[in-house]
Parts: structure tokens; C-alpha cells; sequence
């Protein structure tokens, strides 16, 4: 090694010293207590009291040397080097003290006793090699101390057996440090491989501040981009619902004075702007929706769930559009079950279902289910246009429209390109990759495929046919909920057209001072969901449950979507229409739920 690693390695050289002192003290302890058994009956005690003076004197200061060192905090490379001078000195001298026992006791004892004061003099040298290891001079110095006196007084006998005894100790004394030079060497690489590794871990350390440091600049940039995300998402949120309000109740006046005045330009008037409403309604929804997954603001819960009932809110939303089309929409599978997250299942089939009444002029739409192994194929066919080849690949991205193979009717919308894009991502959220098989001319299919599920608990709702629309309201009362004015008087007008019995609340605390001890149960409750002060709709629906029921019909009405309402929804049993809502979709879930109460 080097002087710098020397140095370097200084500390740890005299620390590790002084981590051997309580065994060499244990060692010289054993030893002398040994030496004393095989020859205190045959030393003078003028010689063998000074010789055990000696080593306690010699012990004593050692140990308490090593007590001052635990206390001691060195700082510098001088001190160090004065605690390993202590330390060496008390080292040879123990060597001294080894070497004298044996000139002084060798030749007292019988031929074991000798035997065990080599051995015992031997001992002390092999287990100085680790500890004087990277101190060659000083293990020298000690074995020499230790191995001289011992060999010089074997020789002094002057036989032949202690001419060969002398010379086999010099041989061992040689080995010996040989042993220690080889030991050293690779304690050094050891060493060096130590102080490698500790500049390695410290040049890591550096590189891992500054890559920390680069982590929270990151984390930073990442949070400020978060929260002008929210800001952005709930920023449109809020707009989009401002926006709806209006659009709304213009939807419902409209289909009001449709209902009075029967000539055709008021008709089309009323189909004109119910179009438009719907088409905005739309609009407003796939941009939210695209928004708020690209946010991660849609969380995934997967549950089994039944097809049939998926199935039977799917004609609900649906039928009506494709009745007016004159397409026939059917759907097949209604028995299987299905796991995973309903919602969104169900968001991407009304995607795919509402692209393909669109695009469909002829014939009709097909919604199917079947079991394949342990998965469960759902498919959307339709007897549309079809898509060519080269345009199937680039369907799925944003803002893509392929140009109409015919003029769009009343009830249909141009949109943005945007609800292929929203299944897209929606599948890669369920692990449901969309699968596409068309043919120009004869039609699509869009289908994915979930994991088989089972009945859940209580067992599930049958699917129930769609109640028609021409269902009369004469004698049902309908209880509204509504703060927006302006929406309350439009659904008043409508529903009394309809010939509903209708009672109107402007908030939440209204509808509740309504629960008196002698009313009777209405037969439908309508909620914005949306509601002046600290209460909401949800609030309004559980007070009237509790009076009237579970099993109450209950619609509520919001202005937003892809939101944790829609789980409510599933769990609560209600159902939500989104606003603006169109007067037929109203009419349709109205009967529907007045058909079969409680569902």
C-alpha cells in the first residue's frame, strides 16, 4: 500500500488492535496460569515471584491502557500514531516477558513440561501473526523476543537432542514468518479493497444527492403539472356544468311546446334544437371524459356483475335513438356474468353502441355475449358502411372522422372523433384490448373480451324490456328537486304534460320539511344531484328512502360525468341521466321506472 492508504487505513489498524486486547489479555492470563501449574513446585520463589510480578504489573497496565483508548476520541493522524506506539510497546513487552519465561523455566520441569512451555511460547507467536499483521517489523521484533531466548536456551543444553530441538524451533520460527508475510500481503489487498469500496460508496453518495436532488426537481415539475391538471379538469368540469344547466332546460321547453303546438315548423323546430342539445350533451361528456382518464382521475374496481342487467340499461339509453333511426337493436347473452369494472364496460359499450346507430342507416345493431373458455367475448355488429383497411389502424386516435357515407339524420351528431379514443383507453384500463373486424359495404364489429364472473350476491335483476314511451303519466306523482329555476319550471311544464301529478322543491330542505307524518309515498323522485348549500341530492334520497322504502324509483339528474356517482349509482340502485337530457331519454327511463318499481 501506498503511504496515503497507509494513513488512511491508520484508524482502523488501531482500532482493530485494541478489539484484540481482551483476548490477548484472556491469552496471557491462561498462559501464565498454565506456566504456574507445571512449574511453581519447581522454581524458587525468589525466581517465580518476580517473573509473576512481572506479568501482572505488565497485564494491569495493558488493561487499563485499553480502558483510557475506549474512552479517548482521537482526531489527527498523530494521535493515532501515539495510541499504536502504546499499544506496540505493550506488545513487546509482552514478547520480553514471553522470551524470559522460557529461558527461566525451560530445563525445571520434566520433558512435558517443557513440551508445553514451547507450545505455549509458540502459541503467543501464531497468534500475534492477524494482529501485528500489517506491522512486519513489530512481529519480528515480538517473535524474536518470544523465540531467541527460547531457542538459545534449548541449545545451552548442549546435546544432540537440543542441537535438533533448537534447530527445528529456528525452522518454525522461520515458517512462522513466512506465515506472517503472506498474511499481511493479502490482509493489505483486503485493506485496499476496503478503501476502494469506501470511495466507491462515497463517490456513490454524491451521485445519489445529486440524482435526488434531480428526483425532487422532477417531483416538483411533476406536481406543479398535477395541479394545473386538476385546476384544468375541474376548471371544464365546472364550466361544463354551467353550461349544461341552460342547455337543459331549453331541451325541456322545447319538448313542452312541442306538446302544444302540433304544426310541422314547430316540429321541427323542437327536433332541430333537441338535436343540438344532444349533440353538446356529447361533446361535453368526451371531452370530460378524455380529460379526466388522461388525469388518472378514473379509478378501476373490478366486481362480478350481470350481463343482462349491463344489457338492460344499455336499451334504455340506446333504444330510442335507434327506434327513430328505424334500426333494429337487439342484444343477445343477457344470462352470463362477467368481472370486472361495470362502469367503465358499460362506458365503453355505449361508445361503441352510439358509433354504430350513428353510422347505420339500414338493418340493424347487435350487442352479444358469449362464453369462450374462462372469458367472455362481448361484440357490437352493425350493418353500417364499414371501415377500409387503411383507415382501421388510426380509428382509435384523437380527433379522427372518416368522411360520412350519407347526410346525418335528425337525432345524430358529427362529434369530435373522440369516442374511440375514450374506449381505447378505457380497455387499457380493464386489461380489455378492443379488437376491430369490418368489411366495406356490410358492416363492423368491435368486441374485447373479460374474465367469466358469478351471479353476484342476491342475485340479479332479470332484464326488463324497455317500457315504451308512449307510457301515460295520468295519476303518478312525481316528486322534483330542483334549485336551477329555470330547469324546475321546464320539467314542471313538461311532466304536467305528460299528465303527471307533480310536486316541485327548490333545495334540499325544502324536500325534506316535505316528509310530514301523514303524506303518502310518491310514486317517482326526480333529484339534481347538484344543490344549494352544503347538501346534495344524495342526502335528499336516503331521507325519503328511510320513510318510504329502498325500493323508492329514484332518477337523479347531474351535470357530470365519469365521476364517483356513477358508483353510487350502482351501488344506491337510482339511475342518473346527465344533463342536458334529452325530453325522450326522460320519457323512456320515466316509464321504465314507473313499469317496474324498484328496479
Amino acid at each position: 500500500m501506498s503511504a496515503i492508504d497507509r494513513d488512511a487505513a491508520l484508524p482502523d489498524e488501531v482500532r482493530s488492535a485494541f478489539d484484540y486486547m481482551p483476548a490477548t489479555l484472556a491469552g496471557n492470563v491462561a498462559g501464565v496460569g498454565v506456566v504456574s501449574l507445571l512449574f511453581a513446585r519447581a522454581t524458587p520463589l525468589a525466581v517465580f515471584a518476580p517473573w509473576l510480578l512481572a506479568f501482572l504489573a505488565m497485564m494491569s497496565a495493558r488493561g487499563l491502557m485499553a480502558v483510557r483508548f475506549a474512552r479517548a476520541t482521537p482526531r489527527s493522524l498523530d494521535e493515532w500514531r501515539r495510541w499504536r506506539v502504546l499499544w506496540n510497546a505493550g506488545t513487546l513487552v509482552s514478547g520480553a516477558l514471553w522470551g524470559a519465561t522460557a529461558w527461566v523455566f525451560y530445563g525445571r520441569g520434566d520433558g512435558n513440561a517443557q513440551i508445553a512451555l514451547v507450545i505455549t511460547v509458540y502459541t503467543f507467536c501464531v497468534a500475534a501473526v492477524p494482529v501485528l499483521a500489517t506491522q512486519p517489523r513489530v512481529f519480528l521484533a515480538f517473535a524474536a523476543l518470544c523465540f531467541v531466548p527460547l531457542i538459545s536456551r534449548v541449545a545451552l543444553d548442549g546435546t544432540r537432542q537440543s542441537w535438533e530441538l533448537a534447530g527445528i524451533l529456528l525452522l518454525i520460527f522461520t515458517l512462522t514468518s513466512a506465515l506472517a508475510r503472506n498474511y499481511r500481503q493479502a490482509l493489505e489487498r483486503a485493506i485496499g479493497l476496503k478503501l476502494e469500496s469506501d470511495r466507491l460508496a462515497a463517490q456513490l453518495r454524491e451521485e445519489k444527492q445529486a440524482s435526488e436532488a434531480a428526483r425532487l426537481a422532477a417531483d416538483e415539475a411533476r406536481k406543479v403539472a398535477e395541479v394545473a391538471n386538476r385546476a384544468k379538469t375541474q376548471f371544464f368540469a365546472a364550466a361544463s356544468h354551467d353550461l349544461r344547466q341552460p342547455l337543459h332546460a331549453l331541451g325541456l321547453f322545447a319538448e313542452a311546446l312541442r306538446q302544444r303546438r302540433h304544426d310541422d315548423s314547430t316540429m321541427q323546430l323542437v327536433a332541430s334544437i333537441n338535436a343540438s342539445v344532444d349533440a353538446l350533451e356529447g361533446l361535453f361528456s368526451e371531452l370530460l371524459d378524455l380529460t379526466r382518464i388522461d388525469n388518472g382521475g378514473v379509478d378501476v374496481r373490478p366486481e362480478h356483475f350481470s350481463v343482462g342487467e349491463l344489457f338492460r340499461r344499455l336499451a334504455l339509453h340506446h333504444e330510442p335513438v335507434a327506434f327513430e333511426k328505424g334500426l333494429a337493436l337487439r342484444f343477445r347473452g343477457h344470462g352470463h356474468f362477467g368481472h370486472a369494472d361495470p362502469l367503465l364496460v358499460e362506458r365503453i359499450l355505449r361508445n361503441l353502441l352510439a358509433n354504430a346507430i350513428r353510422y347505420t342507416d339500414d338493418g340493424g345493431v347487435l350487442v352479444s355475449c358469449r362464453r369462450r373458455g374462462e372469458r367472455l367475448r362481448l361484440e357490437v355488429w352493425d350493418t353500417g358502411p364499414g371501415i377500409a383497411p387503411q383507415d382501421q389502424p388510426r380509428i382509435f386516435d384523437e380527433f379522427v372522422q372518416l368522411a360520412p357515407t350519407a347526410v346525418p339524420g335528425p337525432r345524430e351528431r358529427k362529434g369530435l372523433g373522440l369516442g374511440l379514443a375514450i374506449v381505447r383507453r378505457l380497455s387499457a384500463l380493464i386489461d380489455a384490448p378492443v379488437r376491430l373486424r369490418s368489411v366495406p359495404g356490410r358492416g363492423s364489429v368491435f368486441g374485447f373480451d373479460l374474465p367469466v364472473g358469478r351471479p353476484p350476491r342476491g342475485g340479479s335483476a332479470p332484464a326488463a324490456a324497455l317500457a315504451g314511451t308512449a307510457l301515460s303519466l295520468r295519476g303518478r306523482r312525481l316528486v322534483v328537486v330542483e334549485d336551477d329555476a329555470a330547469v324546475r319550471g321546464a320539467l314542471d311544464v313538461l311532466l304536467r304534460g305528460w299528465e303527471a301529478e307533480v310536486e316541485l322543491h327548490d333545495s334540499a330542505a325544502g324536500a325534506l320539511a316535505a316528509l310530514t307524518p301523514d303524506r303518502a309515498a310518491p310514486d317517482l323522485l326526480i333529484v339534481d344531484y347538484r344543490l344549494e348549500g352544503v347538501r346534495n341530492g344524495l342526502e335528499v334520497i336516503e331521507a325519503w328512502r328511510e320513510r318510504f322504502g329502498r325500493s323508492l324509483p329514484v332518477i337523479v339528474v347531474t351535470g357530470s360525468t365519469m365521476s364517483e356517482l356513477e358508483s353510487q349509482a350502482h351501488a344506491g340502485r337510482f339511475h342518473l341521466l346527465v344533463k342536458p337530457v334529452v325530453p325522450q331519454r326522460l320519457r323512456a327511463l320515466i316509464g321504465f321506472k314507473l313499469g317496474g318499481r324498484g328496479a
